[in-house]
């Protein structure tokens, strides 16, 4: 088992744990390309459903610029493993954009800026 490995899994170990209160289970929608209907001449969106579980939270006030962070912005920690998509730029999770998508240097969490 490698380094990565130990963390994911002591990371998941403290979401059914320690912080179980504080753990979400989100659902998110990743919008593909539209694909056009002859028989109505429109282009229909298809969407990608995914899943995953992470912790929510606020930013500090010190990292609210009210430009690239808004007061209104939330941040989720999502464990990697555990969602069965890569969350990008756009995607909806818990009926908020996403705006921004970071990866820790191991790459066991996501970080996902939200905003309302």
């Amino acid at each position: 088992m490698g380094l990565r490995d130990d963390i994911t899994a002591d990371l998941a170990e403290a979401f059914d744990t320690d912080l179980a209160d504080a753990v979400t289970t989100f659902t998110a929608e990743h919008p593909g390309p539209a694909a056009y209907d002859p028989a109505t001449g429109t282009m229909t969106p298809t969407i990608t459903a995914y899943n995953g579980r992470g912790v929510l939270g606020s930013y500090r006030s010190d990292q609210i610029d009210g430009t690239l962070i808004l007061a209104t912005d939330q941040e989720l920690t999502a464990l990697q493993a555990e969602v069965t998509l890569a969350p990008a730029v756009g995607d909806t999770i818990a009926g908020m954009k996403v705006v921004r998508v970071e990866q820790d240097p191991a790459r066991v969490t996501w970080t996902i800026q939200l905003r309302a």
